[in-house]
């Protein structure tokens, strides 16, 4: 489900998560102060306030540790992006020479790079991972192999070519582990249990300015949903309204080929 919401452009998200329950919840608060009359609910408001005081804690306590959780998950995606570019802007420099397997070592390089773009963000948006740029990712180490076998280069120099293609199919794995969502189900469940609740809690208070209630409510129940959005939309660093591109890759492999 979180997958479905992330794909969702922002305004349908913020549609479907603050905007929609909010007009629920004033409804059925405008229904209940009709039927049951503020003045019975106001006899709730002491002593309900201290329960709805310490169910509002422990709700805000879990919306912050997953919003930090996402958050943080959301920065390593980013900080893996700029590590795979980084091997990949190191390894065109050790693919420069005039033997003919550097032309080629460099050619695959160039390769699996247009298809991490092209292919592997898009298959990241549906939580899988794309087999033809793995087949490139292979061919780039064939390649390596190849140029390992010529001799030209030195002992630290392929030590350092074989490092970042390491360092560059572990970052590959980490975003693609990244993108496919971070919260469990259970939390979700727990989140979204959480916020319902937690506004259906607040219709046991009663006030007799309506128009106040109403707008407490309304304040409530968006400032809730708007922390579900927010998770929602880091969940899948790789997809949806808010996501990490492929944009320092794209630096790294048109400064190759301008070369």
């Amino acid at each position: 489900m979180s997958h479905i919401l992330a794909l969702l452009p922002l305004w349908q998200l913020m549609l479907a998560i603050v905007v929609l329950p909010t007009a629920v919840a004033l409804v059925v608060q405008v229904i209940v102060r009709r039927r049951i009359g503020f003045e019975r609910l106001e006899l709730n408001n002491e002593v309900a306030g201290f329960m709805f005081a310490a169910i509002g804690v422990v709700y805000a306590v879990l919306l912050a540790f997953v919003v930090i959780a996402v958050w943080d998950k959301f920065s390593e995606g980013q900080t893996t992006v700029a590590h795979e570019s980084a091997a990949a802007a190191a390894l065109f420099r050790y693919a420069e020479g005039a033997e003919p397997e550097a032309a080629k070592f460099h050619a695959r390089l160039v390769d699996y790079l247009k298809l991490a773009i092209e292919r592997d963000w898009h298959a990241m948006k549906t939580d899988s991972e794309d087999g033809e740029t793995t087949h490139a990712l292979d061919a780039l180490y064939r390649a390596a192999m190849a140029l390992n076998r010529t001799g030209a280069r030195g002992i630290a120099d392929m030590t350092a070519v074989f490092t970042q293609l390491d360092n560059l199919t572990l970052a590959r794995r980490v975003r693609l582990h990244l993108s496919t969502g971070l919260v469990p189900d259970v939390i979700w469940f727990a989140l979204f249990a959480g916020a319902g609740l937690t506004v259906l809690f607040s219709l046991f208070f009663g006030n007799p300015n309506e128009l106040t209630q109403l707008a407490m409510t309304a304040i409530l129940s968006i400032v809730l949903t708007s922390g579900l959005v927010v998770i929602i939309s880091l969940d899948h660093p790789f997809s949806g309204p808010v996501h990490i591109a492929p944009e320092s890759i794209e630096h790294v492999l048109a400064n190759a080929t301008e070369r």
